[in-house]
């Protein structure tokens, strides 16, 4: 299965039968027909065709290509011949001419907003391209101006001038779409033109790893390839999110279709009307998912929950309000951050420059500081690490753990790549079966710090282990860092083996 683009189309939702014996629970909200607001609302919904120059890959797009035959078979050698021999200039095989560009062509959808002429449609339906025509509901094609896009939501703004009277839709509040609530998509699914489709709100905050900042709306109603860019309607006919994705084996509707909220979409298209770029809100953290494991490791109450601050970057506005590795964010300007994927969408929609409260669980209680919110840029800089302290003892095991570890040395700092300014205790094998294999732990390796204590000895981090089961706790919490970054593992105390 795969996710494909989208648009809108409309498959009719059926209400489950009554059981026998009861009586069908009415259902006042539904609509007995979507006609009349279908007619208000078409004028509003446009055809996005692209065109774009592309160099041919062989002279001819449409050169045969050599059949697949048995690797070693006799027909292998001979396919290749022939093809090679009948090729037309400049396909592979054959003699090399001047490749020629050839022109291409898209289609999408997309709506009018602002009667000025201000066009809203996905950034991959107009991405690349050299020419965007926007055709209205009565055909009439207008040359359009590319305002702004913004890849990482998918979002982009087009601007058309005319004097024929346009029509344009509200941005509605896609927060109060409720899973089964009827909605309805218009768009141009295959080149179709403009086609209506209804059904209802699947689900909320999908996260179809397109990327950080997914928060899809799940539904029903059918999307098809055409129909990206194009709005999905409540009943009220106010937008409540745009046709992005599909989820299909085949590329065809199966009645799973995706759309950004209009939450997220009206702040990042008023952004590019007003400036042609999005200004995003920057923390400067890495963080991770608190599990069970981890939050029972902090004693945090409520269980799993909250982002977990793996790295707060130097300089960056987390670290000069006092945030730290191991803190875990539970709300942010006032907003709960029920999960990890939520913190990045909340930073990234308050304001520049906003001194934002944040609770944060630290030491086991909740604490509050203020952080001047930055915005994002363009290359988050790195964190740099202390340097690392001279070699202090040999490789040891860490009993129960199924670890042996040793200090950075120059020899391990070549052997595992480690950075020169690396700092902590480098895992130079982990047993088979233990509580570290268990983790995915390696060799290579770096434990920077325990239940968020630094450790730079191997004597420091065996004491620390030793504290903790002194404790009676089930688990100790390690800050892991490696070539792809910081991570927090729990990890089982095992108890040391007796001796015989």
């Amino acid at each position: 299965m795969r996710i494909a683009t989208v648009f809108f189309a409309a498959t009719l939702a059926v209400a489950a039968l009554p059981a026998p014996g009861h009586a069908q629970a009415p259902l006042p909200n539904a609509p007995q027909s979507f006609a009349p607001l279908a007619r208000q609302l078409l004028p509003a919904v446009v055809n996005i065709s692209t065109s774009q120059n592309v160099q041919a890959r062989a002279g001819r797009p449409d050169a045969p290509e050599v059949p697949q035959a048995p690797p070693g078979s006799p027909f292998e050698e001979f396919f290749r011949d022939f093809f090679n021999r009948n090729r037309p200039p400049g396909a592979p095989g054959a003699p090399q001419e001047p490749q020629r560009p050839r022109r291409t062509q898209s289609l999408g959808s997309g709506f009018i907003v602002d009667t000025a002429g201000i066009v809203v449609t996905n950034n991959h339906v107009i991405d690349g391209a050299d020419e965007i025509n926007v055709i209205l509901h009565d055909n009439t094609s207008i040359r359009a101006e590319l305002v702004g896009t913004d890849p990482r939501t998918d979002i982009a703004v087009l601007r058309i001038r005319t004097d024929h009277p346009l029509t344009a839709v509200q941005w509605g509040n896609s927060d109060e779409a409720a899973v089964g609530d009827w909605v309805m998509a218009i768009g141009n699914p295959f080149g179709l033109g403009g086609s209506v489709t209804a059904g209802i709100v699947s689900a909320r905050g999908r996260d179809i790893r397109q990327g950080m900042y997914d928060d899809f709306i799940q539904t029903d109603a059918a999307i098809n390839r055409g129909n990206s860019g194009g709005p999905l309607f409540n009943m009220r006919g106010e937008v409540v999110g745009i046709n992005t994705a599909i989820y299909s084996p085949s590329g065809g509707s199966i009645g799973i279709g995706f759309s950004i909220p209009s939450n997220l979409a009206r702040n990042i298209a008023a952004q590019l009307q007003d400036g042609g770029r999005v200004r995003r809100g920057w923390l400067g953290v890495n963080i991770q998912q608190v599990t069970d494991e981890i939050a029972e490791s902090l004693r945090l109450p409520g269980g799993a929950r909250g982002a977990l601050i793996a790295r707060a970057q130097e300089d960056g506005p987390a670290a000069k309000a006092g945030i730290r590795s191991g803190d875990v964010v539970l709300r942010f300007n006032g907003q709960e951050v029920r999960e990890m994927r939520a913190l990045p969408r909340i930073v990234a929609d308050t304001r520049v420059g906003t001194e934002a409260p944040v609770v944060l669980w630290r030491d086991g209680r909740e604490e509050t500081v203020t952080v001047t919110v930055a915005e994002l840029p363009a290359e988050q800089a790195q964190a740099q690490t202390p340097s690392a302290p001279r070699d202090q003892a040999r490789p040891a095991e860490v009993a129960g753990l199924g670890l042996r570890v040793a200090p950075i040395s120059n020899e391990l700092r070549e052997r595992f790549s480690l950075r020169a300014e690396q700092r902590g205790v480098v895992i130079v094998d982990v047993a088979a079966d233990s509580p570290a294999a268990e983790r995915d732990l390696r060799a290579g390796d770096v434990i920077v710090e325990v239940q968020q204590e630094r450790v730079t000895t191997v004597q420091e981090l065996q004491e620390r282990i030793e504290r903790l089961r002194r404790q009676n706790r089930p688990s100790a919490l390690l800050l892991i860092e490696n070539a792809q970054g910081q991570r927090f593992v729990p990890l089982r105390l095992g108890r040391p083996r007796q001796g015989p």
